[in-house]
């Protein structure tokens, strides 16, 4: 059985190397497999240095991507990839030597139709290890199965993916229409249609976060942004948890210009939900990112709350 890896990249030379190094490191003795990197046009050298992997190893395969989306990235390896299992990998993260073969195990020995990971988040700098530790935290997450990094089971999508190449042709490709979401998109369309999504925490991989409070605002306006695409396509939210923080967001709004004397009615009980959850974080990641804590949970919140509301609006105008 054939296993192609499909990998999205754009402008990505400082990760690159360290991406394709992991591949070749992959516990792969005896199975047969390529992988087809979709590049983004860049224009920083990342195309030069998977050309030079390509020409020492005729299983990598550079394909050009003018769509320069993740989604059309996607799209274009699997409609040049071969494999009778497809495995989604991104430059950004980094996985432990047998994830490959852990996937396409897990797809294997289950019935379900798209098997990953839990959502593991790492840092270096002190404020990439804050924001690592938010992001594992229930309350940033909203209590999603993906961000917890013990639960084996059913879930409504997972990170990344390894699907049989059969499932993807059955159930449509990547949207291209959306800019990010694709993949939550996907996985709520493959679960409408009946198919079944599967998280195994023996799948390893670590997804390197933004480095600044602004790039993870921006990560997240754009994330609630693009929420509303999908539930408009689809007429439904995934969950209704994608919902909590335009709504937490509104009802501020209309508080502040309303009445403005019950507006602490709702922000102080948030404060004092996040105090919790930021003290249970740095228990566990270190007590020196507890001041920092409040303040990126608030990110994540707000800049998706607004994102989402955002959309709303372009939506309704």
């Amino acid at each position: 059985m054939k296993v192609s890896v499909i990998v999205p990249c754009r402008n990505e030379r400082p990760y690159i190397d360290a991406f394709l190094n992991g591949l070749f490191a992959q516990k792969l003795a005896g199975v047969d497999w390529d992988v087809w990197i979709a590049d983004g046009m860049s224009d920083d050298g990342t195309r030069d240095r998977v050309l030079e992997f390509a020409g020492t190893d005729p299983r990598v395969h550079l394909i050009d991507n003018p769509g320069r989306t993740a989604a059309a990235g996607l799209n274009a390896g699997l409609e040049h990839c071969t494999g009778e299992i497809v495995v989604r990998m991104d430059v950004h993260t980094s996985y432990a030597a047998d994830y490959i073969a852990r996937c396409v195990e897990t797809l294997q020995r289950t019935d379900a139709d798209n098997v990953g990971g839990p959502w593991r988040a790492r840092g270096d700098g002190y404020m990439q290890r804050v924001i690592a530790a938010a992001f594992q935290s229930r309350f940033c997450a909203g209590g999603a199965k993906s961000h917890d990094l013990s639960y084996e089971g059913y879930v409504d999508s997972v990170y990344l993916g390894c699907w049989r190449r059969e499932t993807l042709d059955r159930v449509g490709w990547f949207d291209t229409a959306l800019v990010r979401n694709q993949d939550d998109e996907w996985n709520l369309r493959l679960t409408r249609a009946g198919g079944r999504v599967w998280q195994d925490p023996r799948i390893q991989s670590w997804y390197t976060v933004r480095p600044s409070l602004a790039a993870l605002g921006r990560q997240y306006f754009d994330y609630g942004f693009w929420k509303v695409a999908v539930m408009r396509k689809h007429g439904r939210p995934a969950s209704w948890r994608h919902l909590a923080p335009g709504i937490f967001l509104l009802l501020n709004v209309l508080l502040v210009a309303w009445a403005p004397r019950l507006a602490p009615w709702i922000d102080i009980p948030y404060l004092a939900v996040s105090l919790i959850f930021s003290l249970a974080a740095a228990r566990s990641s270190g007590w020196l990112l507890l001041p920092v804590l409040p303040v990126v949970f608030a990110v994540y919140h707000f800049s998706y709350g607004l994102g989402f509301l955002w959309g709303c609006v372009r939506t309704i105008a």
